[in-house]
């Protein structure tokens, strides 16, 4: 897994790829501050932050699109077959390359609280626990990249759909108030959820048996459960939007409010996505 790390470090730092990202986040971030903190006269540098979660949408793909894709692409993922370490770690490698890419700028936007409070009155445990949790979900969006990276061996697909998909789960609170929210409106977008999930369960396992069975048990599941209650569905589905999103979530740092359950998600959300990545690079090697 170290050899994978320092092999990814490498091709990072020979290329443009972490320059290019490290420079996007911090002009962003500085343009931020720049505008609220100085201009505007704001301590509270969280706002920054809030501002900035839109940077993701470009820097994450940027920086994941070739992850795997390349590896297909080239056939070279043949080779991380023939290490003697597991499929695991090589994802595991792959993944915390990307992190140290991403925490080198947030190390030096972590200064800026600092600076500040030099000049004003900034509550520092907001500031740094608010830059906590903006690492954790850019970890969470990496790891999202990086399984959609797996899934194709085309870098502009790869990218062009990670930043729909982010930008998406962005604005999902938004799009949230336009969905339906009558309890039959709930039941069909979750079934057609469920579709997408069996497919892609069928994609990553080469089982239709076993994904066509998951799906049509667990829309029997939901068609039952909506025949004995249908009022548990009314606005379901935009209180799923509003739950899965990423970035609602981290709204909560920047009011003060430290939320554990939110790490709790990112965490999840980021073994999740890592653990998808590693079924595809098996299916693969299968195939």
């Amino acid at each position: 897994m170290i050899a994978v790390l320092k092999h990814e470090l490498r091709l990072y730092f020979r290329s443009l790829t972490a320059y290019v990202f490290g420079a996007f986040l911090l002009v962003f971030i500085g343009l931020g501050a720049l505008v609220y903190n100085i201009n505007e006269a704001v301590s509270n540098f969280e706002y920054v932050l809030s501002y900035g979660c839109m940077v993701f949408a470009v820097i994450v793909p940027i920086l994941t699109m070739r992850v795997l894709a390349e590896e297909r692409k080239q056939k070279t993922d043949q080779l991380l077959y023939a290490l003697p370490i597991t499929t695991s770690q090589v994802i595991l490698g792959k993944f915390l390359a990307l992190l140290v890419v991403y925490l080198i700028p947030l190390c030096i936007i972590s200064v800026y609280p600092l600076i500040f409070a030099r000049y004003g009155d900034v509550y520092l445990p907001t500031s740094y626990g608010s830059i906590f949790a903006f690492f954790v979900m850019g970890a969470a969006l990496l790891a999202l990249g990086v399984f959609i990276s797996s899934l194709t061996d085309n870098q502009g697909f790869a990218a062009g759909i990670g930043v729909a998909v982010i930008l998406l789960n962005y604005f999902s609170v938004t799009l949230s108030e336009y969905v339906s929210a009558t309890a039959f409106g709930s039941l069909a977008a979750l079934c057609v959820i469920l579709v997408a999930l069996a497919a892609l369960i069928g994609y990553l396992t080469k089982n239709k048996t076993l994904a066509y069975g998951i799906g049509i048990v667990l829309i029997a599941v939901l068609v039952a459960l909506y025949l004995y209650d249908s009022t548990v569905f009314e606005g379901l589905l935009p209180n799923i939007m509003t739950q899965l999103s990423l970035f609602e979530r981290f709204y909560v740092f920047i009011n003060g409010v430290f939320d554990l359950t939110a790490i709790v998600y990112y965490l999840t959300f980021i073994a999740f996505f890592l653990f998808l990545s590693v079924q595809s690079l098996e299916k693969r090697r299968y195939n």
